[in-house]
C-alpha cells in the first residue's frame, strides 16, 4: 500500500547544541521501519523520471520497491549494477537537485528520500557483512587510475568488475581523495569511505599511496611499464583567492588547507601534530558547500562567532539546502549581499577584522544568477582574527606540465573530446573535476563510468584488429 503522506520522514540527528561541540555524524539515518516506511511513499513509476536525474542512471524504483519487500541485500546489489559509493552518495548527494527534483511525488508535496533511502540500504549492508563482491577473473588488460576519489573510484570499479587489472596510484597516504580531506566527519564518517574503498580492494584493485604521479613517476612511465590505458582522476585541489590586500596576514587559510588539516590530520584533536589555530571570530569568504564544511567546522573548533561571507542573496546560495539549514540550526551568521575588499591585520601580523562592501543584484550573468553590483558608500568592517577562503579550487598542473601534448583549457582543466573523457593523448583519459573544475562527488562519479566504458571499447576493438 502506497504511503501518501505529503512529507518525509524525518532524519534523526543530534541536537545542535550539542553537535557543535563534536565531530560525530549530525543525521543519524532511518531505521528499517522508517525506511521501509518511507519507501512506500514511492509510486513505482513505469517511466521512471527520477533515474534521468541521477549521474550513474542507479534503478532507483527497482531498489525501493526491494526495501518494501524487506529485501534490503537485494536493494544493495541492485544499487551496486550502478554505483560504487552508494554510503557516500546517500550522505554527500545533491538529490534535491538531480533524482528527486524530478520526483512525481514532489508536484503535490515532498519527494521520495531518495538519497536517504540509498545511505540506509548501503549502511545496513554493511553492518550485517552480507553478501562481499567476487573478484573477478582477469582479463590480462592492466589500467591505471591516477588518484582515489569519487571519478577514479568509480572508474576502477566498473574496469574491475570487467576484470581488468587495474592498479591506483593516490599522492596521499591514504586513499580516498576529496572525501578523506574534504569533506568532514560530521557529514561523512571517514569509516564509510574505509568500507567503500574496501570494496574496491576486494575486486583485486591495487591502490597505491604516496605516488605522486609527474614527479614520483610521469605518464610516459606507466606506460612503459605495461599499462594500456590511464585515466586521471586528480581532482581540482589547487586553491583560489582573491587577490585582495591582507591575504598574506597570519590566520588567512584556503578551505582546501583548513578542511585537510582538519579532516586528513584531525587538527581538531589535542594530540594532533599540525594543530589549526582556535580562532574566536572566523570568516569564511564564499557561499558553496566547501565555504560551509568550513563554518561549520570552525564551529566545532570553539569559534565563538563563524561568518559565512558570500556576495549574493540566499536564493543564489550554491551550497546543499540541508547544508545551509543545519548550518544556520548551529549559529552560523551569514553576511549576505557582502563582498570582501581587504583583510585587515594587526602590528604583530595576524587577521584583525576584515573590510567588506554591502551588494546589490543586477541583470543576470552568464550563470544564470543574478550579477552582484557593489554599493556605494556601503563600507562595513566585520571584526574577526581568521579568515578562510572558500571561493574555487583549480586542478593542480603537476600531471599537465610533465606530459607533452595532454592540453588544457585556460582554468587549468585538461580537455576531453567528448563524453567518453579521451584526451589530445591517446589512451589517456580524464574526467571530474579535472575536467570541469570543482563539482559534485556524483557528476565525478558518473565521468569515471563513462571513461571505463570507453576504455573497455578501446580495448576490446584493438583486440578484434588483432585477431
Amino acid at each position: 500500500m502506497v504511503n501518501k503522506s505529503l512529507v518525509k520522514n524525518v532524519m534523526p540527528m543530534q541536537d545542535p547544541q550539542k553537535r557543535i561541540h563534536n565531530f560525530d555524524e549530525v543525521t543519524l539515518g532511518y531505521t528499517l521501519e522508517q525506511a521501509i516506511d518511507e519507501a512506500k511513499r514511492c509510486l513505482g513509476c513505469k517511466h521512471k523520471p527520477c533515474v534521468k536525474g541521477c549521474p550513474v542512471e542507479i534503478d532507483i524504483p527497482r531498489f525501493i520497491e526491494k526495501i518494501i519487500e524487506s529485501d534490503i541485500e537485494g536493494a544493495y546489489q541492485v544499487i551496486l549494477e550502478a554505483s560504487s559509493l552508494p554510503s557516500v552518495c546517500g550522505r554527500v548527494c545533491p538529490q534535491e537537485t538531480q533524482c528527486e527534483q524530478l520526483c512525481v511525488r514532489g508536484i503535490k508535496g515532498e519527494p521520495v528520500a531518495i538519497g536517504r533511502l540509498e545511505r540506509f540500504v548501503a549502511d545496513y549492508h554493511h553492518a550485517q557483512k552480507q553478501k562481499e563482491i567476487i573478484k573477478k577473473e582477469s582479463n590480462h588488460h592492466r589500467i591505471a587510475i591516477v588518484g582515489s576519489g569519487p571519478s577514479g573510484i568509480s572508474c576502477a570499479y566498473d574496469l574491475a568488475l570487467l576484470g581488468y587489472e587495474v592498479t591506483m596510484f593516490e599522492a596521499l597516504h591514504i586513499p580516498g581523495g576529496v572525501l578523506v580531506y574534504g569533506i568532514p566527519e560530521f557529514r561523512l564518517p571517514k569509516e564509510i569511505v574505509r568500507k567503500e574503498i574496501q570494496v574496491l580492494r576486494s575486486l583485486g584493485v591495487d591502490i597505491k599511496t604516496n605516488v605522486i604521479i609527474g614527479k614520483t613517476l610521469t605518464i610516459e612511465d606507466l606506460f612503459e611499464e605495461g599499462f594500456e590505458a590511464i585515466f586521471l582522476g586528480t581532482g581540482a585541489g589547487l586553491p583560489k583567492f582573491m587577490n585582495i590586500p591582507g591575504e598574506m596576514y597570519n590566520g588567512v587559510y584556503s578551505a582546501n588547507e583548513f578542511l585537510t588539516r582538519v579532516n586528513l590530520m584531525q587538527a581538531y584533536a589535542s594530540s594532533s601534530a599540525t594543530p589549526i589555530q582556535i580562532a574566536k571570530r572566523v570568516a569564511v569568504v564564499g557561499g558553496g558547500n566547501v565555504a560551509v564544511d568550513a563554518a561549520r567546522s570552525a564551529k566545532r573548533l570553539g569559534a565563538q562567532k563563524v561568518y559565512i561571507v558570500y556576495r549574493r542573496s540566499m536564493k543564489e546560495l550554491p551550497a546543499r539546502f540541508e547544508e545551509i539549514e543545519h548550518a544556520e540550526e548551529e549559529g552560523i551568521i551569514f553576511k549576505l549581499l557582502t563582498n570582501p575588499k581587504e583583510i585587515l591585520g594587526n602590528s604583530q601580523g595576524f587577521v584583525s577584522g576584515i573590510r567588506c562592501v554591502e551588494m546589490e543584484l543586477g541583470e543576470p550573468d552568464e550563470s544564470g544568477r543574478r550579477r552582484p553590483i557593489e554599493k556605494k558608500d556601503s563600507d562595513l568592517i566585520i571584526d574577526v582574527d581568521s579568515v578562510i577562503m572558500a571561493i574555487g579550487t583549480t586542478p593542480n598542473p603537476l600531471i599537465t606540465s610533465t606530459t607533452q601534448g595532454l592540453k588544457t583549457n585556460k582554468w587549468g582543466c585538461i580537455i576531453t573530446q567528448d563524453e567518453s573523457g579521451l584526451t589530445s593523448k591517446d589512451m589517456v583519459f580524464a574526467g571530474g573535476d579535472v575536467v570541469t573544475g570543482a563539482a559534485t562527488v556524483i557528476l565525478a562519479m558518473g565521468a569515471g563510468k563513462k571513461s571505463a566504458a570507453a576504455i573497455h571499447e578501446k580495448i576490446q576493438n584493438k583486440n578484434k584488429l588483432n585477431i
